[in-house]
């Protein structure tokens, strides 16, 4: 399967792309993990990209598409992907295309995973990450069986910064300033699949569906 999972933080784009990848194969690619990937494997698009994050800047459209035309070349890619929180923009969004024609590479679809905004504030505020293994859980759903303490590695389990109710607020309005206007875009291109993703078993069911491999 080659899909784009569009949704806002919390919307679970994460966890439906492990559950796909599941499926057959495909492999889950966010922009985070193939510029930390180019970054170690010392590209010279990844050594480009090192200096801005250095600098604490974004990294420019320009080199994350480069970087993204290596990543969709390899070998894991020919089963499939799922392209997690990108494209994020309009004109990432008119770059991608532009790169999947030049790689003749067709789309089996974009999935916007529908989450009302009560939901993901509830979701991400009762989230808690482990310090050190990076393991999740949540305080009403998956609590660690010791407050504060990791069931995997004993360390510290805490809410991120990032993760307060004032924190996700922002996030939510920075996400529907700049990425909801994607989902009029593919909309145009009649392509988008528009999800209640409220229960991710439910999203991967229908996505299943609609790729006829039920």
């Amino acid at each position: 399967m080659r899909l784009i999972l569009l949704g806002a933080p919390g919307a679970g784009k994460g966890t439906v792309a492990k559950m796909l990848t599941q499926i057959d194969g495909s492999v889950q690619i966010s922009t985070g993990d193939i510029l930390r990937a180019a970054v170690k494997e010392g590209t010279e698009l990844g050594k480009e990209a090192q200096g801005y994050m250095e600098r604490g800047e974004l990294v420019p459209d320009s080199l994350i598409m480069g970087i993204m035309e290596e990543r969709l070349q390899q070998d894991d890619c020919q089963k499939g992907f799922l392209l997690d929180g990108f494209p994020r923009t309009i004109p990432q969004a008119e770059e991608l295309e532009k790169l999947l024609e030049k790689l003749n590479i067709t789309l089996d679809g974009v999935v916007n995973l529908n989450v009302p905004r009560e939901v993901i504030l509830d979701r991400l505020t009762t989230r808690r990450t482990c310090e050190d293994c990076g393991a999740i859980y949540n305080v009403k759903s998956n609590p660690p069986k010791v407050e504060g303490v990791c069931d995997k590695c004993g360390g510290k389990v805490v809410q991120r910064a990032d993760e307060t109710e004032e924190a996700i607020s922002k996030r939510l309005d920075v996400f529907n300033e700049q990425t909801a206007p994607l989902v009029g875009f593919y909309e145009e291109k009649g392509n988008l699949w528009d999800i209640n993703a409220t229960s991710s078993d439910e999203v991967v069911r229908i996505i299943k569906e609609k790729l006829g491999l039920s």
